[in-house]
């Protein structure tokens, strides 16, 4: 199967009779296809996946079916849409037997991802991904809880501005079904947005959590947190976290102070998870945990723990 890793150079486009330049618009759409995806599936992995399919479907087009194509970006656009719109449709039975609750793929900021592998000539897909609000970890979370249709519409008119007539084109509905889902899924990012908080001030919490973490202070953790504070993990069945949410600001706090008395051998480093202020535990130079959080009021809302190894491959630094 041809992947976009593997896509044709400029020679094999001459022998083929297609010009470069149109062949570098087709392989220039690898950052666009790749933000996409992402979002609207929450994995990398899953994301790659979908792009491969979508240039692997591309290239199995003979030449005269290509150029008959009126515009290559719309039409990679639109089938990788309908990758993922079967991914997210085949996630919702896989994630029924996941072991815990699944939390989306945490990213890396940018040259954070130490010990990364270059992906061929586009470098590695966490270096393409845009990292704005749309990739807030817990934005993602909330794009979780819509049908996918609702995430898909949403994705496509809100977060990368198709017309809703473009939009119908690309997922097979009316316009105004699509504008229907796109409201859906509006309410329900209002109904789970708090107020951000500036960034430094984001910042100054995580370290302040960090700092009481290592010092066993569990006074301290419960002042940062919110009273309704809630901490989700996932592990996926293949590492050791608690499998349901723990609720409430003290029993959070007890919580990590047990991890702590339980003498954890990693270090806590302070790193940026989709472009916000988290937590990363390493051992001997591997991730083993990153933490995610959601700030408000210079309170600690939400906590996400991610232990699933499979989701950490691309924060490793040994």
């Amino acid at each position: 199967m041809t992947t976009p890793h593997s896509e044709p150079d400029a020679a094999d486009a001459g022998r083929r009779g297609r010009p470069v330049q149109d062949l570098d618009a087709v392989i220039g759409e690898r950052r666009h296809l790749i933000n996409l995806t992402y979002r609207l599936l929450g994995s990398l992995a899953e994301a790659e996946d979908a792009v491969q399919e979508t240039y692997a479907r591309w290239y199995a087009m003979s030449p005269r079916q290509q150029d008959a194509i009126e515009s290559p970006g719309a039409w990679l656009t639109t089938v990788a849409t309908r990758v993922c719109l079967n991914l997210l449709g085949s996630a919702r039975a896989r994630r029924e037997t996941y072991v815990g609750d699944w939390l989306p793929e945490p990213l890396p900021g940018p040259a954070e991802g130490a010990g990364l592998q270059p992906a061929g000539p586009a470098g590695d897909p966490a270096d393409t991904v845009t990292l704005d609000e749309s990739v807030g970890f817990a934005f993602l979370v909330v794009l979780e809880s819509m049908t996918p249709a609702e995430r898909v519409a949403f994705v496509l008119h809100d977060v990368f501005r198709y017309p809703f007539a473009e939009v119908a084109e690309i997922t097979g509905r009316t316009p105004a079904a699509c504008r229907q889902l796109a409201s859906s899924a509006r309410r329900r990012v209002r109904a789970a947005r708090t107020p951000a908080a500036p960034a430094v001030r984001q910042d100054g919490v995580v370290k302040a959590f960090k700092a009481a973490w290592e010092a066993k202070d569990i006074a301290a953790i419960i002042g940062l947190l919110d009273p309704d504070a809630v901490a989700t993990a996932d592990g996926g069945g293949l590492a050791v976290t608690f499998v349901s949410p723990i609720e409430g600001a003290e029993q959070i706090a007890r919580a990590w102070m047990e991890i702590a008395k339980r003498g954890m051998d990693a270090v806590l480093v302070q790193r940026t998870v989709n472009g916000r202020p988290g937590l990363v535990a390493q051992q001997n130079g591997v991730t083993v945990t990153v933490f995610a959080f959601d700030i408000a009021d210079d309170r600690i809302q939400r906590i996400w723990v991610m232990r699933n190894p499979e989701k950490l491959r691309r924060w490793t630094t040994g």
